[in-house]
């Protein structure tokens, strides 16, 4: 027999990583389906002859459906149950990725991406509320990190499989692979992440609070022994559980009113941030690299190899931001993270005015590509280890009780939108000029900077209680 585990370690830790790391396959998701467009837009382009503003906006409609599905996901998880609505994001990508794989016009593949943004928007949200509601408090910050190193991920994930299939077209998109074009199949294989996802959330257990909710305290009680031993003080978590859901009011967005421009200041710091985070231009780097890189001469299957490499990057950055957030702090981290984003697309800005046509080919040769390319990757590090993370950390937290659930939708809200806008006309902008629009990231950068100096306080070691 064994004797008491460990105070403030579950004793079946490996069965609760296994529970998180289910749950956050709903980050994967997000981040593979945002990312696999990238390789495909230049085969959609050509497929429905379209121009940069039909594709920016088949692109960006997803974001729209994201902010949709991420808006009422707590409403369905509080009626529904946490795994139920994790069932209902991985069929409706599932569909949709089907959808995706075999559309018959540029509008009704716009139709699949609006669903998918659906069922990401869910995920996005069920699945760090689910992980905060079965992990054990001691491990709770290092298993809600699951959900950000899923995302960065499945970003990997998706574009290393868009290089494949395009070396296996021979570089060539939309060359026909046992009847579907390549781009087809890169939008295809979105359908074995949702199937896993499917098949996780129909085994991991339903979360103990929403147990307690509907009135199942039993099987609450088993949920809690399975997560948090046989050691564990099961009626007094039964009863902390019960009394929160007793003192509970759903905060409402009229308790978000202030006299800054209508909301409180706080509000205004969090939404502020969430277009930050967007406004520098990262998910332009994952959205429409290839097109990018292709633009300036290289090739389809290299400009792939070249956004892969980037996701390694991006995975490497977040890894340094969880290391850091909690040791150095949250503001120094952005500031360090600003100052160099700054730097690096300015670097970007700067090559990109080098690039000539020959021959009615684009290209960006020498010096100028070597700096273009270094100084991209240089960006996606800097964001990885700052804005990527530290703004997710600072939205959960930085919010006085009373507020934090409606300001962080308002906020949530804010990037999704902001992060449509950024994708919606890129394409448009970088036909224009694609050195100016890369210099208007790195303005957005410095603008960053200042307003992090001056409005962001540092939440490092401080209680929940005291923000505001």
């Amino acid at each position: 027999m064994g004797g008491p585990a460990v105070r403030g370690r579950p004793e079946h830790l490996g069965h609760v990583v296994f529970v998180a790391a289910a749950a956050a396959i709903g980050g994967f998701l997000f981040g593979y389906d945002s990312a696999v467009i990238n390789g495909a837009v230049v085969g959609i382009q050509r497929h429905f002859h379209v121009g940069p503003v039909e594709i920016g906006f088949v692109v960006a409609i997803a974001l729209l459906g994201s902010a949709a599905g991420a808006w009422f996901a707590g409403r369905i998880a509080d009626r529904w149950g946490r795994t139920r609505t994790m069932q209902v994001a991985a069929a409706l990508f599932a569909v949709s990725s089907i959808g995706q794989m075999l559309p018959f016009a540029i509008w009704d593949l716009a139709f699949w991406r609006l669903l998918a943004g659906v069922a990401i928007g869910m995920a996005s949200v069920i699945g760090p509320a689910y992980i905060a509601e079965v992990a054990p408090a001691a491990y709770r910050g290092r298993l809600g990190s699951f959900q950000q190193l899923a995302i960065v991920l499945g970003i990997a994930v998706s574009q290393l499989v868009n290089y494949g299939v395009a070396r296996w077209a021979g570089g060539e998109v939309n060359y026909l692979l046992g009847g579907l074009q390549a781009w087809q199949w890169m939008l295809g294989a979105c359908l074995v992440p949702a199937l896993a996802y499917l098949a996780f959330a129909l085994i991991i257990p339903e979360s103990p609070r929403f147990l307690v909710m509907i009135g199942r305290g039993e099987r609450a009680r088993a949920v809690l022994r399975e997560v948090e031993g046989e050691h564990a003080d099961l009626d007094r978590r039964l009863a902390e559980i019960e009394g929160v859901l007793r003192a509970e009011r759903l905060p409402r967005l009229s308790d978000l009113r202030g006299a800054l421009l209508g909301l409180l200041p706080i509000v205004w710091v969090g939404i502020v941030l969430s277009v930050f985070q967007q406004f520098v231009g990262i998910n332009v780097i994952f959205y429409y690299s290839s097109v990018l890189w292709q633009s300036v001469g290289v090739t389809q299957a290299g400009s792939l190899l070249i956004s892969f490499s980037s996701s390694i990057i991006n995975i490497i950055g977040t890894f340094i931001a969880i290391a850091l957030v909690d040791r150095i702090g949250r503001r120094p981290l952005l500031l360090a993270g600003s100052a160099g984003m700054a730097a690096s697309l300015a670097v970007a800005s700067w090559a990109f005015g080098y690039a000539h046509e020959v021959a009615g080919r684009v290209t960006l040769a020498g010096v100028p590509g070597a700096a273009a390319l270094v100084a991209a990757n240089v960006f996606v590090l800097f964001f990885a280890l700052s804005w990527g993370v530290v703004v997710w950390v600072l939205l959960g937290e930085m919010f006085p009780n009373r507020i934090r659930a409606a300001a962080l939708s308002v906020a949530a809200a804010a990037q999704w939108l902001a992060n449509w806008l950024i994708t919606v006309t890129f394409p448009a902008l970088s036909h224009w000029n694609l050195a100016l629009t890369y210099l208007g990231y790195a303005v957005f950068a410095v603008l960053s900077l200042v307003f992090v100096s001056f409005f962001v306080k540092e939440t490092k070691g401080r209680a929940l209680e005291e923000m505001g």
